[in-house]
């Protein structure tokens, strides 16, 4: 296995498809000429020319919409948003047409398109730059939704997405574009879309996170286990749609107690969903209530140090986690 980072394991993603398959495309701003903003299609111009790598104009409905035409013609577009904040221009064409067009034509049409970007907050970017989507897209039916949190999960699921014949929401986070870690070489090394994983194995609580959030869990587990002896089990969903809710109750069944984090807001947040799943399927189960860690209820701040408490950083999952453990 190599080590190599994020935005690496993207580009390998896209590279090996492309020359797998020529009916695969992409379009987006800056992502020909300039190698896109954040580098992940860095040199696929150079290889697979101007008409397999396009770059569009700032009119997100309107490549989004070439995209969503072109899948319905049997191509494999994958579309870049330079942030996901941009694709709210793009909505009726992913929400209102890419999501419906395989349902209303009764199964007639394949809409086998990917859009991708980076998701939630950055550093200081301002409210406007720094939301979290998942629950918006997940929210929609005939979306999948997938937001991976290491170089890995980065590669295979970008691979199985762009091999899907149902539209892909592919949210990735740009403050984690230059992690590294190790990767298959493997070609045909893809991950399953609706698996989740246990990134560690423990006993005393479980915390389910993904994206992002999987790293400030596995630094609280450390400091848990460390500090306080106490056992944390990581679980990433890395499909938000469709969930992998058995992976989570399996692990919530075995340690009785659940902590879940997202950098998103905590109404109506994917966070919300769990907790109803693991109420209804693992009740018996729970010694405590499930709590949340979440970002606040409101506008992302620019300010750096509120930026900073406005994220559910392993301080947080840690008071958490000592919550349900009857430890404060």
């Amino acid at each position: 296995m190599a080590v190599i980072a994020y935005r690496e394991a993207l580009n390998q993603a896209l590279r090996e498809e492309m020359r797998r398959d020529p009916d695969i495309f992409l379009m987006g701003e800056e992502i020909a000429e300039y190698d896109g903003a954040y580098k992940v299609t860095k040199g696929l111009l150079e290889e697979f020319g101007e008409m397999r790598v396009r770059d569009a104009p700032i009119a997100e409905m309107g490549f989004a919409g070439l995209g969503v035409g072109a899948a319905m013609a049997g191509l494999r577009p994958v579309i870049e948003f330079m942030t996901w904040n941009f694709a709210l221009l793009a909505i009726d064409e992913i929400v209102n047409t890419a999501a419906k067009l395989r349902y209303m034509s009764g199964g007639q049409l394949k809409l086998p398109i990917t859009f991708r970007g980076p998701n939630a907050g950055a550093i200081q970017l301002a409210a406007s730059h720094s939301q979290s989507f998942e629950s918006w897209y997940a929210y929609v039916p005939g979306l999948k939704v997938v937001a991976p949190s290491t170089p890995r999960d980065a590669k295979g699921l970008l691979k199985s997405a762009i091999r899907d014949d149902n539209p892909v929401v592919f949210l990735e986070n740009e403050v984690i574009y230059g992690l590294k870690g190790e990767v298959p070489d493997d070609e045909d090394f893809t991950i399953p879309l609706g698996q989740s994983e246990v990134k560690r194995s423990g006993d005393d609580v479980t915390v389910v996170a993904h994206a992002r959030s999987v790293h400030w869990a596995m630094e609280a587990a450390e400091i848990l286990a460390e500090k306080h002896d106490i056992s944390v089990e990581v679980v990433d969903p890395r499909t938000i749609r469709p969930l992998d809710i058995d992976t989570i109750l399996d692990s919530v069944r075995k340690t009785n107690r659940c902590v879940i984090v997202e950098e998103g807001h905590p109404f109506c947040g994917i966070g919300a969903q769990v907790v109803d799943d693991i109420q209804r399927e693992a009740f018996d189960y729970l010694d405590a209530p499930v709590i949340r860690v979440t970002g606040p209820d409101a506008p992302t701040p620019y300010a750096r140090n509120l930026e900073q408490l406005s994220l559910p950083q392993a301080e947080f999952i840690v008071q958490a986690v000592q919550h349900v453990s009857y430890l404060e």
